[in-house]
């Protein structure tokens, strides 16, 4: 037995109610409940579904497909999204506005359109603006590429369905609709959640790998539901960085590739040039000088060469400066505190600034020797050894730990004719190399002689 109850939802939050109101408690959004009908079910026998034991079946029923990967042939993609785009996988790229998130799937939908089929839907722009973007960007007419301005998700689905392309592109998700007559706004938490359901389905039921672009919030996160993370197959973020107009992709989540994988793009006028080798980039102006200190930051499974700068100057206020970007301040302040206490250097009474070039952002725990020689080199004066680089986490009590994935980064690094590396004396590592292996902190004071 069922019966009709209703109910008032938020249109921008999902927040449900037993009567309207005029202010959501929740997001605190004006006039935005609307009536909805919901079936009750009643009764003792609540959950009396139907039994579907015929579609259950083991490991060995459960037939396995050889997918051949959608390869676009722009190499920075094609490694980041896990060696191209697996079928009836469900993708999001997201980042800031303006960043390139539209160039960059036009462009990937052009390569790939020469041997797939592509339905490019721009629910943002209108068809001459798409076009616009395309001769800007050098994309011949090519028939296995299809554009359409729809915004409407069930006609869209209904066209996915009929014509059946190997690629699916959505720009944006946001700017979908349900229906026409549908109460929901374009954008909302409940718009959002519902959209991807059914894209999802659409992926997984028709095999269509779709790739679609998701807004992000102030906060840098992805607009709407969490759940909408879950849903999909893979999650990437185009970010900037302005130094050499550089753009890089990183992989957030990937059930089918690396995690925390990043590519690099260049930004130009004729689209998103792919950066082979970005430690080129990065090591170009390197120089060896008082304060800088050459570490390697696994991004994915890739190692980034960065350069550490460090200023110390004697503070002429109460409270000395801390200048710090690119990493967690608190790691600069812990290294600085464990040399001040073993070492008797009163970095508590000097101003430090520090920074990492390229405007990179550093996580690991294996830059702690980088950081800590970047402070003693600025504190005495006195440049480190030329052509070098550091690998080893410092713990609390002054010891050189080593780290992991080492043989990577010092195969990396010899590519830039880096010839001295200085690790952990306790490091297992098998290659033949100019190694300066240290135990502790004291140790240290050797590379800076008359200190």
């Amino acid at each position: 037995m069922t019966k009709n109850k209703i109910h008032y939802r938020c249109t921008n939050c999902d927040y449900l109610s037993f009567k309207w109101i005029g202010c959501c408690p929740t997001c605190n959004e004006w006039n935005s409940f609307i009536e909805e009908e919901k079936k009750v079910f009643e009764g003792k026998n609540n959950f009396s579904g139907k039994s579907h034991s015929n579609l259950l079946c083991n490991l060995k029923q459960i037939k396995s497909e050889e997918k051949t990967r959608i390869i676009s042939g722009i190499q920075e993609w094609d490694r980041v999204i896990g060696n191209g785009i697996l079928p009836g996988s469900f993708l999001i790229l997201t980042g800031d506005p303006g960043i390139g998130k539209s160039t960059i799937l036009l462009q990937i939908a052009s390569k790939i359109s020469i041997k797939y089929n592509v339905l490019y839907f721009a629910s943002e722009e209108s068809l001459q603006q798409v076009k616009s973007r395309a001769n800007r960007l050098g994309i011949q007419n090519n028939t296995n590429l299809l554009f359409s301005d729809q915004a409407c998700l069930q006609d869209i689905i209904a066209t996915a369905k009929e014509i059946k392309p190997n690629l699916l592109i959505l720009d944006s998700i946001q700017n979908c609709h349900l229906s026409n007559d549908s109460h929901t706004i374009p954008g909302t938490i409940a718009q959002l959640r519902e959209a991807g359901f059914y894209l999802m389905k659409l992926a997984k039921e028709n095999n269509i790998a779709i790739c679609i672009t998701c807004h992000i919030t102030k906060d840098g996160g992805i607009a709407g539901p969490k759940i909408l993370e879950h849903m999909v197959d893979g999650v990437f973020y185009l970010q900037g960085e302005d130094k050499w107009h550089t753009r890089i992709l990183r992989s957030l989540k990937n059930r089918f590739g690396t995690i925390y994988e990043s590519g690099f793009f260049e930004m130009g006028e004729n689209g998103l040039t792919p950066v082979l080798n970005i430690n080129e980039y990065l090591l170009s102006d390197f120089s060896a000088t008082p304060g800088s200190a050459i570490i390697s930051s696994l991004e994915g499974s890739r190692p980034i060469l960065l350069e550490l700068q460090a200023l110390c100057v004697t503070s002429k206020f109460g409270i000395p400066q801390r200048v710090i970007t690119g990493i967690d301040p608190k790691r600069v302040m812990l290294i600085a505190a464990i040399l001040e206490k073993y070492l008797h250097i009163k970095f508590s009474s000097q101003d430090i600034f520090f920074k990492v070039s390229g405007g990179f952002k550093i996580k690991e725990s294996s830059c702690d020797l980088g950081i800590a020689l970047a402070l003693l080199s600025s504190y005495f004066q006195k440049p480190i050894t030329n052509k070098s680089i550091s690998f080893a986490e410092i713990s609390l009590t002054g010891q050189i730990k080593p780290i992991n994935q080492i043989s990577i980064r010092i195969k990396e690094a010899e590519k830039f004719g880096i010839k001295n590396v200085f690790i952990s004396k306790s490091q297992k590592i098998k290659t033949t190399y100019n190694f300066f292996k240290f135990s502790n902190v004291y140790e240290l004071l050797k590379l800076f002689p008359e200190s």
